[in-house]
């Protein structure tokens, strides 16, 4: 790869807030299951993130809010004093090499299954519609099932589960947190037509299906100072089997009614999460840009090129990448001196122990 002669200005510092980011990158969240007992993190975890501490911001892997909202085997929560503490291992290794953390909030909804939840319960989603796929468990790949309606009365105490996550957080020594508002899970159950069938106030119109997004967005930022929260979006992914008849129809909305809580920044995935931008090319994702009055973050198969025309046409204010980070801790500089970059074992992106995760070797 070679550095273009005009970076613009993607390795100069940036604004969150009362934060100073280094620069504008961003390593996007990713999923590494290799949280230890009690989904709790460690000193293994803690290296991980310290070896990428020069992005301009990490946003941690999806973290769930409590039991109910695991999905996934071997992911970290962010609800017990255990894992409050094995937070507090990261966030200080991470701000000992002068860098900034962010947790993801996450909530999967009904992409789970009932080996991952407590006393084998039911996942819980708006509506009682099976997902199609698979849940990764302890003992594997299992078929994902029908979830179980929330009751309207259930979802005030869902959105305390975010306020109590947003609390651990905040003691843990985070610098921001980013709701986890993407990829087919829960606030996006709620969004989007194909999975949110409810008659209640939390169904049926594009008001009602942006409810309770804007009652946990208004939950944390009573924990956070709001220029430190931020929200994940993929108005037109299909992750986890999911969709909408007229996205544009409910993320222009959504994104509008956003601004009245001034929210540091909104990561928007462009395109299907992890594959092609295209998939919806009638979406106008700088409508999005244009609405929301915070730092817009764009997401999806950037490289530096696409980073560094996004910035100089003033089309994104962050930039965050995902699998280069994986196999480039420090990416940020190869980016900046135009070296090459290195490929990921994709074998050993979930789960194991260090070999694929902390064994990659900076740059020479």
């Amino acid at each position: 790869m070679s550095r273009p002669a005009d970076t613009a200005d993607l390795f100069q510092p940036v604004s969150l807030g009362a934060l100073t980011l280094a620069n504008r990158v961003v390593m996007a969240p990713l999923t590494r299951s290799r949280a230890g007992k009690g989904d709790v993190p460690g000193p293994l975890n803690a290296e991980y993130y310290a070896q990428r501490a020069s992005a301009g911001l990490l946003i941690s892997e999806g973290t769930q809010i409590s039991r109910q909202g695991k999905g996934y085997a071997f992911t970290p929560g962010i609800h017990s004093p255990e894992q409050e503490a094995g937070w507090r291992l990261v966030t200080d290794a991470v701000h000992g090499k002068g860098g900034r953390i962010a947790a993801q909030l996450w909530h999967v909804g009904r992409i789970s299954h009932p080996d991952l939840q407590e006393g084998g319960a039911l996942p819980v989603a708006p509506s009682a519609i099976a997902a199609e796929g698979q849940a990764f468990t302890e003992a594997g790949f299992k078929p994902l099932v029908t979830p179980r309606a929330l009751e309207t009365d259930e979802i005030a105490g869902v959105v305390a589960q975010y306020r109590h996550a947003a609390e651990v957080a905040k003691r843990a020594g985070f610098d921001a947190v980013e709701i986890h508002g993407a990829n087919g899970y829960l606030i996006d159950q709620f969004l989007r037509d194909k999975t949110n069938r409810r008659t209640d106030r939390y169904g049926g119109s594009v008001e009602n299906r942006i409810r309770f997004l804007m009652e946990v967005v208004e939950a944390v930022t009573s924990v956070f100072d709001s220029t430190r929260v931020g929200l994940r979006i993929s108005p037109v992914s299909p992750a986890n089997d999911i969709a909408d008849s007229n996205p544009m129809a409910v993320f222009g909305p959504a994104v509008e009614a956003l601004n009245r809580f001034n929210l540091g920044f909104l990561h928007v995935v462009e395109g299907a999460t992890g594959g092609p931008r295209d998939v919806a090319p009638d979406f106008d994702f700088l409508a999005l840009r244009r609405a929301f009055k915070g730092l817009y973050m764009a997401n999806n198969g950037y490289d530096l090129d696409l980073a560094v025309r996004a910035r100089r046409e003033d089309r994104a204010d962050l930039i965050a990448f995902g699998r280069a980070f994986i196999s480039n801790p420090d990416l940020v500089e190869r980016l900046r001196a135009g070296k090459p970059l290195a490929e990921p074992d994709h074998a050993t992106f979930y789960g194991g122990d260090a070999r694929g995760y902390t064994d990659y070797p900076a740059a020479a």
